[in-house]
């Protein structure tokens, strides 16, 4: 199913457990205004630069970020998240899913309506459950040059949710990441 594409991966600890203190803080601030946390820096197309100075870390930090709702459920949404680790060495793409999808079966991914392949969750919070995937040469470009994405959860074996998301702005905003 592609999954050299798609690597699932724990390198995303490298930058210690604030990156992801900080990117679920986004992805939680981007439902609940009041509690947005991360300013906005910047914005590209669909996506925005949020930066903020987690707890414990040396410097702030910046991810590229879009939520998306899925079209026939207004209940169900998904955030994405790309980022650059702290120490510059790997590039990181996190989905926090809604509760209830059905691990085992991972998150699927489709560039232009072509099965790239899927990831596993690696972890659910009270926020959502995360899929983790780091971003190759590979997989990087075809995100830059794909006009649409569709990230795929399940909440049984059989049936599966789709949430389109707009890479408009993609290239422009990762090529800004600090």
């Amino acid at each position: 199913m592609g999954a050299s594409n798609i690597r699932l991966t724990m390198a995303g600890w490298l930058g210690g457990h604030a990156i992801l203190a900080f990117c679920l803080g986004l992805s939680l601030g981007l439902t609940q205004p009041a509690n947005a946390q991360g300013a906005v820096r910047s914005v590209h197309g669909d996506w925005q630069i949020r930066c903020d100075t987690p707890p414990g870390a040396q410097a702030e930090q910046c991810a590229l970020i879009q939520s998306v709702v899925a079209e026939d459920r207004s209940n169900a949404g998904l955030t994405v998240i790309v980022l650059k680790t702290a120490d510059q060495k790997s590039r990181l793409m996190r989905v926090v899913a809604p509760l209830g999808v059905l691990l085992p079966s991972g998150l699927g991914l489709k560039l232009d309506n072509q099965d790239v392949g899927r990831a596993g969750f690696v972890r659910c919070l009270p926020n959502g459950c995360v899929a983790e995937v780091v971003m190759d040469d590979k997989l990087l470009g075809q995100l830059k040059n794909a006009k649409t994405a569709t990230f795929i959860i399940f909440e049984t074996p059989e049936e599966g949710i789709g949430f389109p998301l707009s890479l408009n702005g993609l290239a422009e905003g990762y090529d800004k990441l600090p």
